[in-house]
């Protein structure tokens, strides 16, 4: 039930004795401040490293190299040549795999042409499958579709920086471009996504073909350069990455023990140090806002004994009326869940505060930090916790006060 004279002596109390309250108030405000600034800090730390892996999170990528070790009447030094055979043996053979994109490129820059205007740009040759280990932004028209592939139309989707250099304001989609004295037509430009600036700007000057036209055209027939792969949910990347090297192995003669033959990288591996460095970061922040809360939570207790010492008179007489222990006990639990709660909602308030204003006034996005967020759930958790150690920190005063003897505090002075 709502007693208005509860509330009205609270606010008294704390009226006569503003500092003390506000200094109170301040240290409990402080570590839930301390919290949803650490958080928030924290996510956005993450999201700019997140930002920077801009392929799949599980992506394996493998190529080759040359042979170690003699084997099987082979020397060593030989450089080992996948085809377009390994693709689909690897379909059959490998059914942990999600996706499988093989790669080839033109080696260097090429010259590439629109009417009198010309630069040099890297050309690779995709098949669909790779544009979901690497996504792209399509500012305009489309990405290569598999009818590109069977059919093998000579058809190019060029970045912003390739589309800017030869075709101005100009809409490049269905235009044509001569790649080697080659036309291919444009259907599409893309950017990639990214938080680096840097790496943004460099793939803008890529443009990739159908996989296909690529060997056919600029005599790379049955030529594989790389692969990309994505494993499906639930198998780790490392464990489909040794069955993979020791499938490919077996089929082009390499010693089981050579490890320089074929080349790899694991993108899992990478970022799981990442995510281990985020858990330290979530760990340290929880560790230095705890203890703040329990520092502030503390001086709550000390504030409600030092209450209870000037009270002492007035809860004797209170005692000497009637006033039941349980009353009593209320009247002091509930001004230090009041002071608790409001401080840790002011601090709340506070740090989300400063978390909206950096997220808004932080354009363009950095490289190592972006759009810093907060979990409410979580900062309503703490909040709630916090409350439940404001009213165990109010515990021991209003126990005190409970057994005061009402003769003892009519002669306090």
């Amino acid at each position: 039930m709502f007693d208005l004279d509860k509330w009205q002596e609270i606010w008294n109390t704390i009226r006569k004795n503003k500092l003390r309250t506000a200094l109170t108030a301040f240290g409990v405000a402080w570590g839930i401040f301390m919290l949803v600034l650490l958080l928030g800090s924290g996510k956005g730390f993450e999201n700019g490293i997140e930002g920077q892996f801009n392929v799949a999170k599980n992506a394996i990528f493998l190529w080759s190299q040359r042979t170690s070790i003699a084997y099987k009447g082979l020397k060593p030094g030989r450089i080992i040549r996948f085809t377009n055979a390994d693709v689909d043996a690897l379909r059959l053979n490998i059914p942990e795999l999600d996706v499988i994109a093989p790669r080839l490129n033109l080696e260097g820059n090429f010259t590439v042409v629109r009417n009198q205007k010309s630069a040099s740009y890297e050309v690779y040759g995709d098949y669909p499958d790779y544009f979901k280990v690497q996504p792209f932004i399509i500012m305009q028209g489309r990405l290569i579709n598999y009818k590109d592939i069977t059919d093998k139309r000579k058809v190019a989707v060029i970045g912003t920086t390739v589309r800017d250099v030869l075709f101005g304001e100009t809409d490049p989609i269905g235009k044509y471009i001569k790649i080697k004295g080659i036309p291919f037509q444009v259907i599409g430009v893309f950017k990639m996504r990214s938080t680096r600036a840097e790496e943004v700007m460099q793939n803008s000057k890529q443009i990739f073909v159908s996989n296909t036209a690529l060997q056919q055209t600029f005599n790379l027939v049955n030529k594989i350069g790389w692969f990309a792969f994505v494993p499906h949910k639930g198998y780790s990347s490392s464990m489909v990455q040794k069955k993979i090297k020791s499938f490919l192995a077996k089929r082009h003669s390499v010693h089981p023990d050579d490890e320089r033959a074929i080349g790899s990288e694991n993108v899992e591996e990478e970022y799981q140090k990442v995510q281990g460095l985020f858990l330290i970061i979530r760990l340290f922040s929880w560790f230095v806002s705890i203890v703040t809360i329990i520092a502030g939570v503390i001086g709550v207790g000390n504030i409600m004994l030092i209450v209870v010492n000037e009270r002492t008179k007035e809860i004797g007489i209170r005692k000497a009326l009637g006033a039941t222990p349980g009353s009593v006990i209320s009247m002091i639990l509930q001004e230090s869940i009041v002071v608790t709660s409001l401080a840790g909602y002011m601090g709340l308030l506070a740090g989300t505060g400063i978390i909206a204003a950096v997220d808004y006034f932080l354009k363009p996005e950095g490289e190592f930090f972006a759009h810093p967020e907060i979990d409410f759930s979580v900062a309503f958790s703490a909040l709630a916790v916090l409350v439940v150690m404001g009213t165990l920190a109010g515990l021991i005063p209003a126990m005190k006060a409970a057994n005061i003897n009402p003769i003892e505090a009519l002669r306090d002075e």
